[in-house]
């Protein structure tokens, strides 16, 4: 009898011990969230809103996207890096990731140890423009006057650490040149004093200027993008002008808060990359200027790493800092 009672108490222990195994659910099993460090609305917004659609169908449960400006995108960010590593939290990362540890040495989180790489999404490129007015038609003609009148050339930016700023300066070290920045609160008003001539060029993303270049509002000098890759007809690339090794990616990935566990990492990856694939995200982001890249999340973290270090040696040489 005692022998009967332990073989059902073993057989119902094995039994009860299986049960939780079997009952484990699938990720995921929930709603994902992607964090967008930047208000709605804007570029960022847009392609966060259209990986988010493509997920939900590709994974079969909802994303939302909620919106957390602030401090540079390090609120946003930040928040996602503070998240379990549970696959439902995630940060839609672009140019000022890479900038950030750079430009604030304070930041809340480490950039390389706070996150997983999901996968890159895609790259998009600046472009040089001046007013249609201007005499500055060429990368020659802005070489020539720059050396010629050291100093007396300006250029607009969004502000302090954009990508419109870093070009702007990338330019000026490659070329050995001295042009003057001028910072704004918004590209809007730096587009303006560019068209009325205030200010001498800028470098907005393509997503900001194809349309008043298309328009007949500003003359596109020259892309940011490699050597015999510019993505507008007609435009040269700055690489292909004089400055061989000058390229500006505005580029956009996933990721995860750190440790996230290997399966969920390749779970993401490959419906991220099916997503970004897909004609309806490609037709969908088309006004951004996106070119899509999708890889591996090694790639991704090799990339993101590789801009890290040289944005730091331009941000380092040029003194540049936030106010």
């Amino acid at each position: 009898m005692r022998n009967a009672v332990l073989k059902f108490t073993l057989a119902l222990t094995c039994l009860l011990g299986a049960v939780p195994v079997q009952a484990q659910t699938q990720y995921p099993d929930r709603t994902i969230k992607i964090v967008v460090p930047f208000p709605p609305g804007g570029g960022v917004d847009l392609i966060a809103r259209r990986i988010g659609q493509g997920l939900q169908e590709d994974l079969g449960q909802a994303v939302i996207i909620e919106n957390k400006p602030g401090g540079g995108t390090t609120l946003g960010t930040d928040f996602v890096a503070k998240s379990p590593p549970d696959g439902y939290t995630l940060v839609l990362a672009s140019f000022a990731h890479a900038v950030n540890p750079s430009l604030m040495p304070s930041l809340p989180f480490d950039t390389r140890k706070s996150f997983s790489a999901i996968g890159m999404i895609g790259r998009s490129y600046n472009v040089l423009v001046v007013s249609p007015k201007s005499q500055l038609k060429s990368v020659a003609d802005i070489l020539r006057v720059s050396r010629e009148k050291s100093g007396s050339l300006t250029y607009a930016s969004q502000g302090v650490g954009t990508s419109a700023h870093l070009a702007g300066e990338l330019f000026k070290n490659l070329a050995g040149v001295d042009i003057v920045h001028v910072p704004y609160r918004g590209v809007a008003q730096a587009l303006q004093d560019v068209l009325s001539g205030q200010v001498d060029m800028m470098w907005p993303t393509s997503a900001a200027a194809t349309a008043l270049i298309n328009a007949g509002k500003f003359h596109a000098v020259a892309s940011t993008a490699p050597a015999g890759k510019s993505p507008m007809p007609g435009v040269t690339t700055i690489a292909e002008s004089g400055l061989p090794t000058y390229v500006v990616d505005g580029w956009y990935g996933v990721y995860a808060p750190a440790n996230l566990p290997k399966d969920i990492v390749a779970k993401l990856n490959g419906a991220l990359n099916r997503v970004v694939q897909t004609p309806a995200f490609q037709k969908g982001v088309e006004p951004e200027g996106l070119v899509v890249t999708p890889g591996t999340p090694e790639d991704f973290d090799q990339f993101v790493r590789g801009e890290e270090i040289r944005w730091r040696k331009i941000v380092t040489e040029n003194k540049i800092t936030i106010n």
